[in-house]
Formats: structure tokens, C-alpha cells, sequence
């Protein structure tokens, strides 16, 4: 890496204040925001430092200096300059806490938790997922590595302080530190200690407060329901310890194994034929490896075909061992009914190994079945290698793809600068030097000829059962590696249950889980011993790691003694990617089936991941009685509860999802012919961190999630904008609902000012008949001639005679003078008629007449109508 490239990496903008603070201190101020529940900082590269070498033609000078900004670091170089003359800047700049990626080149903050190795980018202020490993993913160690000049850049010196991370996952990543600090060092011991855990509790996934926990339900309920679906049954509900019967005409349920005495890797329920007792399957037990007994995984009812797994039998170096309740119990596996007495049906024994191995097994006192001893039988062997030969062929390509990768763990982009055979020194494709592509289909060959012989013999063992209904015995030396892989990928394309989620869920804990396959050994963490106590055999025999056999450790450069000491090798020899194997063979068929399986290749590699960082404890320890005895079901989470919360959380749009899935088009088993079990490369999981873009470029379900990631984006907009308009639309038809009652109590209103106008018109005409004056006047304007009888009024009568239209107006209603009142014949009468007149004449409407309602007001006589009135006398009646 040059200077130009270190330059770019670095906000200087950024740089905090340089005084120091408490490691303590900082790692909260800046890490809370990145760390998992329970997890907590450990370790951290943190020195405020920089290093910058200058030089002249003639020497050169290192100096160090302490974090500053911008404009104090060019004061630095213009000093240096004028002491030093012309310089050449050699070095990198490291800043803030000192650490850089290689691999892409980000400087940030490394950090060691009690779960993973955090890479924090300064730049970004986020986790950089490459350089985040959980610390049981890790498999490897090298602090020692030093990077070989390229034909690109300088030949110059170029001392760093370089860390080697190799995960498990196909990662090979390279930090690096400030020279000539214990940044470096502080890191590599707390990685050195925590990634290889003297306990099984000092496990992460131990962290938790138990009473958090909450699970669904006991995986040994969770295997009895497997097996009651298995017997096309309905798992009964159970009260205490009442015991579970289950039964038919072929095989049946025994817990003869319920304190683990039969075996101590198989699980406490078993299905076995009906026809044999539980005392000849301790019979049986003795004469296979480990005690690992022919038992039944799969079953069809309907048919009554057998898919059986066990261990090797112990026939000796001739294979003259026999044993009688084992030939009695293999037999019973193929009987077609308790009471049938014809012949039984093909009996299939599977032996997963090369048959050279078989044999030499022998002088171990294992071997493999006569077909002779065993009725209507024959013997098979399918040549997949042992664990340790897989172990080595993954390593070997995981080192070539970060080799060749866009990403590479030296910096440098192999596709655009050094293609070629590293060892070749920088030969390339086009170089006409054909080394590398014939290394690479080697090395890429031998690993996909792993896949395809366990593809080609569990599809060999599905088709016997499903066209043949006959009977199938898997094994291979103790039962639970190859067997295992086999046993659960015939399982797989025999059922199509198995291919939903809960499908995979119930496959994984039967016969990964429930029949002992040692994840514990074969990831490299520790385990509960027989006696309860702790045993970690990844530590018996660190490897010192072997730089110069794969092409990287060659790109890094060469590793003398002291690399060879300080190597940690982190794999007993044990480990092996025998899991990986299997998820890799079911990319495989979803490749060839897209629309048999519920779940997509992304969950694969989630699952996977999940698995490798022991962050949950259905992974742990090598058996479900060691499980039982460390108690991690009630003191860890749940894996599958993880899982199923991540699907809930993107509804049916969740990466986890395959959307192609059609369970009506493959509702049988699979049955894919040789020709089609040609695998290629699983790119989501091989080229994710060396490839990101070619890796997901070709993948459908990749692209229709991304596609469908933009529809629900587009949704989403629809959604909230429909809720906008909607409450548009709320909000207008309350504004409409106002106006409308605004409306209302104008005309209500208005008809109330109309009625008091007609109520006002009637009573003047009605003063005005007896002979009152009514005069309308504004505030201050009246001219009172006469007595008032009436008080003031607001405004409320007839606007029109108003000449203030601000001020208030008043109603004065005035007797008229009596020189004033018209010279009517009426009036006469009334005057001459009216018993209250005086002899100052009227005094209206003071007279009582008027306080007493007279009933002479306006009263007018007609009395020539008397003169003229005739009186008949029949108008009155005789005496």
C-alpha cells in the first residue's frame, strides 16, 4: 500500500482531542452505539499517535508525533522541511486509534468484546462487516506476516506491525498497526486468550441473564413431535412424566436410551423395529463403534421403507466378528411386517468411505459389513474423504480466493494488478503462464468433487427408498460426520416437510443435533467433559500453521522461525466443515430446483454464520446429553427463535424467503438424475468478502429481492402518501361539517332577525292604533318633547332608521298632544262614552282606562242603528 492510498483513507477533520482519556472512558463514549446486548469491550487498539517517516537522499528519519489537526500537521511537514531539506513520505499515516484494514484499505477503530473482533471505520462512523468476526469464528492467527514488495510500488522498506485474522467462514483479513507500539500486541493477547476459552460458560452465548430467555419448547418434545409426524400421527397432549406410546405394524417408539446407558451420543427416544426388545438392542450396541446402534431416522408408513443410520461394526482386521443381535436387528429393519412371512424387502448398507479406509479401519478392530451375514443385502461404498482431508481442501481454496479475489487481504485488487500465481511473481492470465488457472481448477476441482459425492450418494439413497421402497443402512466409522451429512440430504430430497423452515428446523435437530454430531470438535470450542468438568481439546495441539503451502501466505511473504512460533493455529484435529459441506450440497439442489425450497440461499449463509459464532447454544457441546448436563437450553437463546424473529421482521419480503417457492409443484421427493449433480462454485457463501459484487451479481433470488426491496420502498411511499390525502380529505370534510353549521346558524339567525323585524313591525302598528308616536333614534340624538315610556334598546329593530351604525339606538313611544289628536266623530264617542273623563278632558294613557285595559278604548257607537232596529213581537214569546 503506498502513501497516496493511506491518504485518502483518513478524515483529519475528525481527529478528536488529543488529550488522553481512560481506556474505560472512551470505549464508552464510542463503541456503546455498535455493541451487541451483553456484550462488552475487552481490548481495544487505541494510542493517539502518528508515525510519519521522512527522508533525504542520504538518510532517513523517523518521527513520531501525537494526534493533531490539519494545520498542525502541516506545520509539521513545513518544519521538516526546512531542518531535513527535501523529504519523501515513506510510511502510512495512521490516525485516530491507529488501526487500518488492509483489505480495503479503511482506517478505524479495533476493538476486542467478549464476542467478536469489531471493526469500527473512522470515516464512516460504522461496523465495517469484513473486519467484524466473532471470536469463535476465527481459526487462525499470524502475527508475524510481513508484506512482500509488488511490482507496482516501491521497492523500498516498508516495516509495519501486521495482524492475520483467517476465519472459518472463507475471511482472511489483515490489520494494520502503528509501528513501534503496543497497539498491536493488545490486541493479539486478548485475541490469543478469548478466542480459545478455558470453559464452555466463558462462551458468549453464556452472557445472557437466563431469565430473559424464553423458549418455545424443549428440543427432545420438539424431536417427539418429528417422530409422531413421522408415524402420520398427532402428538398427544401430555400431562408430568407420563410416557409417550407410539407405535404401528413396522417399527416403534423405546426409551430404553432415557438415561443415555445405551448410548451416550444417540437421543433419548429411538425408533427401532417392533419386532426386537430393548435387551437385544443393548446386544446390538456392543458390536458397533461408540455403541451407535442401527436405528431408524426416516420412515414411510405407507410403504414401509427405512432410512437407518449407525456406526461401523467392530468385525476385526478379517472381518470374522459377528454378532447375532446385530444381524437380528439389521434384518428387522427390512422385514415388510411383524406377521409377514415372505421374503424381506432389498437391504441397501451404505458405507461412506473409500473402502481402502474401511479396511484399514479393520486393524482398529472396525471394518465393514459381509453382505454374506446379512439377508437380501448389499454392501456400498461411496468414497468421501475423512474430516481431516476436507478440513485441508477448504483451506487450500479459501486461500486462493483471497489470492484472486477483487478483495484481497494484502490490499491490493488481484483482478486488476497481480492475477497470476503469486509464487510465479506476478504472472497474469494474458501472460501466457497457465500455472495459475490449472492451480486454481485444481484446487476448486478437488473441493467441488467433495460436494458432488455426498450430492451423488444421498440422491443415490433417496431413489432406492422412493422407487424401490426398500431398506437403506448408512454409516461410516462412528456414525456422525459423513453419516450424518448423507442421513439428512436424503431426508431432505425424500420429504418435502424437510425444505420448509420448520421443516429444516426439525431435520437439523433430529439428526445433527438429537444423534450427536460433535459441533463442539468440529468448530474448536470447548465442551463438558463425562465427569461434568471442562475439556477443550482445541488447545492439546496448536498447529504452527503452514505459510508457505497456500498462495497467500506466499503473496504475504516469506515466515521464518519466529513466524513459526508465533503462529496460532486455533483448529484441533478435529475440526472439519462438515456442516458447511452438507448447506453447500442443498445450494445445489436449490440451483437445480428453485421452487422446492421454502427458505433461499441467503438463509443458508445466515444459518451457517449463526452456527460458527456460538451466539446461541443449540450448536454447542457434541451431544444432547452434554447439552443437558451444561444447561444451555435454560442459560442461552435460542438460534431458531433468532431467525424466525429476523423473517417476522420483513414479513413475506424477507431476504430468508424464496420466491420462487411452489410447495404444489414439488410435493414429492426429488429425485435429480446423475448427469444434473454437477455443483459449482456456492458463490453467496465462497466469494462474499473476495467477490461482494460477483457473488450476488448472477443470483435471481438476489436480484428479485432487491427488485422487490424497491416495490416496497415504492409501497411504503403509497402507503404514507394515501394517509396524507386521507387525512386531506379528513381535515376538509371537518372544514365542510363547520361551514355547514356556520350555515345553519346563519339562517337560524337570519330567521330570528326576520321574526323579531315582524314581531317590531306588529307592535308599532299596534302603539301606533292607539294612538302613540314611536320615534327611533340613535345614542345622544333624542329630543325628548314628551314623557319616555320606554328604557333604551341595543340594536335589534329595524337597521334602516339608524344614523349611527356604531352607536346604540333607543324607542321612545309618546302620547300625542291632545291639540295634536285628529277631530274624529270617533274620538268624540269614545270621550263622551268613557266614564274615566275628566274634565281636563283625556288623559290617555295615564287615565285608567288604559292601566285597567277599558274595554272603551277605541270604541265607536253606531247609534242612529238603534233608531232604525224594529222590535217584532215574535221575537219574544207568549206569556
Amino acid at each position: 500500500m503506498d502513501g497516496s492510498g493511506s491518504w485518502d483513507a483518513i478524515d483529519w477533520n475528525q481527529i478528536e482531542d488529543p488529550r488522553p482519556r481512560r481506556l474505560g472512558q472512551a470505549v464508552k463514549e464510542s463503541m456503546d452505539d455498535f455493541l451487541l446486548e451483553d456484550e462488552a469491550v475487552i481490548a481495544q487498539g487505541m494510542k493517539p499517535e502518528i508515525l510519519i517517516r521522512l527522508s533525504k537522499p542520504d538518510q532517513q528519519i523517523n518521527a513520531p508525533f501525537e494526534q493533531m489537526r490539519q494545520k498542525q500537521f502541516d506545520e509539521v511537514l513545513v518544519n521538516a522541511q526546512f531542518f531535513f531539506g527535501e523529504y519523501t513520505i515513506l510510511e502510512d499515516f495512521f490516525l485516530g486509534h491507529g488501526v487500518v484494514l488492509l483489505n480495503i484499505r479503511e482506517a478505524g477503530t479495533l476493538s476486542v468484546t467478549n464476542f467478536r473482533l469489531l471493526f469500527v471505520s473512522q470515516a464512516k462512523k460504522c461496523v465495517i462487516e469484513l473486519g467484524t468476526i466473532p471470536l469463535t469464528t476465527i481459526e487462525k492467527l499470524n502475527d508475524d506476516v510481513k508484506l512482500q514488495p509488488l511490482p507496482h510500488l516501491s521497492d523500498k522498506s516498508r516495516p509495519r506491525e501486521l495482524l492475520q485474522v483467517i476465519g472459518k467462514d472463507m475471511r482472511i483479513i489483515v490489520f494494520a498497526f502503528v509501528p513501534k507500539t503496543k497497539q498491536k500486541n493488545e490486541v493479539f493477547d486478548a485475541l490469543r486468550k478469548y478466542t480459545k476459552p478455558a470453559n464452555l460458560w466463558d462462551l458468549y452465548a453464556f452472557s445472557c441473564d437466563p431469565s430473559t430467555i424464553k423458549n418455545d419448547s424443549e428440543p427432545k418434545w420438539r424431536l417427539l413431535r418429528e417422530y409422531f409426524r413421522l408415524f402420520r400421527k398427532s402428538l398427544p397432549q401430555l400431562r408430568g412424566a407420563e410416557e409417550v406410546s407410539l407405535s404401528n405394524d413396522w417399527w416403534r417408539l423405546t426409551r430404553v436410551n432415557s438415561s443415555y446407558s445405551l448410548c451416550s451420543t444417540y437421543p433419548t427416544e429411538l425408533i427401532v423395529p417392533r419386532s426386537i426388545s430393548d435387551e437385544d438392542l443393548f446386544q446390538a450396541s456392543t458390536f458397533r463403534s461408540g455403541k451407535r446402534l442401527p436405528v431408524i431416522s426416516w420412515c414411510d408408513p405407507g410403504s414401509g421403507a427405512v432410512l437407518a443410520r449407525s456406526s461401523q461394526p467392530m468385525v476385526g482386521l478379517m472381518m470374522n466378528f459377528r454378532n447375532n443381535a446385530d444381524e437380528k436387528l439389521v434384518c428387522a429393519l427390512s422385514s415388510r411386517t411383524t406377521g409377514d412371512k415372505g421374503s424381506p424387502r432389498k437391504l441397501y448398507i451404505i458405507d461412506a468411505r473409500p473402502r481402502a479406509n474401511a479396511l484399514a479401519n479393520g486393524a482398529k478392530g472396525g471394518g465393514s459389513e459381509s453382505s454374506s451375514n446379512y439377508p437380501r443385502s448389499e454392501v456400498l461404498f461411496l468414497g468421501i474423504q475423512n474430516i481431516h482431508t476436507m478440513r485441508e481442501s477448504l483451506s487450500r481454496l479459501r486461500d486462493y480466493v483471497d489470492a484472486h479475489g477483487s478483495i484481497s487481504s494484502n490490499g491490493t485488487p488481484s483482478a486488476v494488478s497481480v492475477v497470476g500465481d503469486r509464487r510465479n511473481r506476478g504472472s497474469t492470465w494474458g501472460g501466457g503462464n497457465l500455472n495459475s488457472m490449472t492451480s486454481f481448477s485444481s484446487t476448486l476441482g478437488e473441493w467441488l468433487n467433495h460436494i458432488q459425492n455426498i450430492l451423488v450418494g444421498a440422491s443415490w439413497i433417496a431413489a432406492q427408498i422412493a422407487e424401490e421402497a426398500a431398506t437403506v443402512l448408512v454409516h461410516c466409522s462412528d456414525g456422525w460426520d459423513r453419516t450424518t451429512q448423507l442421513v439428512a440430504l436424503s431426508c431432505l430430497l425424500l420429504d418435502p416437510y424437510y425444505r420448509t423452515f420448520s421443516g429444516f428446523q426439525a431435520l437439523v435437530e433430529k439428526d445433527w443435533l438429537a444423534f450427536g454430531h460433535p459441533f463442539a470438535e468440529r468448530m474448536g470450542v470447548p465442551t463438558v467433559a463425562e465427569n461434568g468438568g471442562s475439556q477443550y481439546e482445541l488447545l492439546r495441539q496448536p498447529s504452527l500453521g503452514n505459510l508457505s503451502s497456500s498462495p497467500s501466505r506466499n503473496a504475504i511473504g516469506p515466515s521464518g522461525p519466529s513466524s513459526n512460533a508465533s503462529a496460532q493455529s486455533q483448529t484441533s484435529n478435529n475440526s472439519s466443515p462438515i456442516l458447511l459441506q452438507w448447506l453447500d450440497c442443498i445450494s445445489q439442489l436449490l440451483r437445480l430446483y428453485p421452487s422446492a425450497f421454502q427458505f433461499s440461499s441467503k438463509f443458508l449463509v445466515d444459518f451457517m454464520d449463526c452456527v460458527l459464532s456460538c451466539r446461541f447454544g443449540n450448536f454447542l457441546c457434541n451431544s444432547e446429553r452434554e447439552r443437558e448436563q451444561s444447561g444451555v437450553t435454560n442459560s442461552c437463546r435460542c438460534m431458531w427463535s433468532h431467525l424466525a424473529d429476523l423473517r417476522a421482521s420483513g414479513g413475506s419480503f424477507h431476504e430468508h424467503y424464496n420466491p420462487f417457492y411452489d410447495p404444489v409443484k414439488h410435493n414429492g421427493a426429488l429425485l435429480p438424475p446423475a448427469a444434473a449433480l454437477a455443483p459449482t462454485l456456492w458463490p453467496q457463501f465462497y466469494l462474499r468478502w473476495t467477490c461482494p459484487i460477483e457473488s450476488q451479481g448472477g443470483d435471481l433470488e438476489s436480484q428479485w429481492h432487491a427488485m422487490t426491496k424497491k416495490y416496497a420502498e415504492a409501497m411504503k411511499a403509497k402507503d404514507i402518501a394515501e394517509l396524507r390525502a386521507k387525512d386531506i380529505k379528513m381535515k376538509m370534510e371537518s372544514v365542510k361539517q363547520e361551514l355547514q353549521r356556520g350555515k345553519r346558524a346563519s339562517n337560524t339567525a337570519l330567521a330570528t332577525a326576520q321574526s323579531a323585524q315582524r314581531e317590531n313591525a306588529a307592535i308599532k302598528k299596534a302603539i301606533e292604533s292607539i294612538g302613540c308616536t314611536i320615534k327611533f333614534s340613535t345614542s345622544g340624538n333624542q329630543e325628548d318633547r314628551t314623557e319616555v315610556l320606554s328604557c333604551s334598546l341595543r340594536r335589534g329593530t329595524d337597521v334602516r332608521d339608524q344614523e349611527d351604525e356604531n352607536g346604540d339606538f333607543s324607542v321612545s313611544i309618546s302620547a300625542i298632544e291632545d291639540s295634536l289628536v285628529s277631530e274624529s266623530p270617533g274620538d268624540h264617542f269614545c270621550e263622551s262614552l268613557c266614564p274615566f273623563r275628566t274634565r281636563e278632558g283625556c288623559r290617555w294613557p295615564d287615565a285608567p282606562c288604559a292601566q285597567l285595559g277599558s274595554q272603551f278604548v277605541g270604541l265607536k257607537a253606531n247609534f242612529d242603528a238603534f233608531d232604525r232596529l224594529s222590535i217584532q213581537d215574535c221575537y219574544f214569546g207568549p206569556e
